[in-house]
């Protein structure tokens, strides 16, 4: 029997920068192509009205695709990350890489079936496991977001929201965005 090669964190110093997202996940190494551009547009539109409330009336701080370091073996790049203020600063490494569970994370899929699955099946159970406590799922080309919630220690899916739905969240005191928006740029 042939043993698997299991990568952790400081594999990836010795992985090129080239422009890829490079990804661990139980040991597995996830390997991205840079994203469409409609892709990082709704990124950039989700991170923009989570900043907006923040500054308005919430509390805490959002990252745009923030390393996370969960354990030697996981380390994920969120597309958004939020973290209440109400809980004490969360902890980072030297190169700024959150070491703790953001209360939101946020994924937008990528084309292609194994991207998807990753996000849907990989990282949601990562994010179950390290106790984030809501993990948004957007689909820019069905136009449409998932939302899972904690519930009995595990996030499962509470709503799928689609154009003319308000995305609310229980986490965030009085943000709401319309869905249309996070599509429109």
């Amino acid at each position: 029997m042939v043993a698997k090669l299991r990568w952790q964190s400081s594999d990836l110093a010795l992985l090129p920068d080239d422009g890829k997202r490079y990804e661990i996940v139980d040991g597995e190494l996830l390997v991205t192509r840079a994203p469409h551009s409609r892709h990082q547009d709704v990124c950039g539109e989700i991170f923009y009205y989570i900043k907006a409330w923040l500054k308005a009336e919430g509390s805490g701080k959002v990252w745009f695709g923030p390393g996370i370091v969960f354990t030697d073996f996981d380390n994920v790049i969120p597309d958004v990350a939020w973290v209440s203020q109400a809980r004490p600063p969360i902890a980072q490494d030297d190169g700024g890489h959150l070491l703790e569970a953001p209360d939101l994370a946020v994924e937008v899929l990528s084309a292609g079936q194994k991207d998807i699955d990753r996000d849907r099946k990989l990282k949601l159970r990562l994010y179950s496991v390290q106790g984030v406590k809501e993990y948004w799922l957007v689909d820019w080309r069905a136009k449409k977001v998932e939302i899972y919630r904690r519930d009995s220690g595990q996030l499962v899916l509470t709503a799928s929201l689609f154009e003319g739905d308000v995305l609310t969240s229980p986490l965030m005191p009085q943000f709401s965005c319309l869905v249309d928006l996070l599509f429109a740029a």
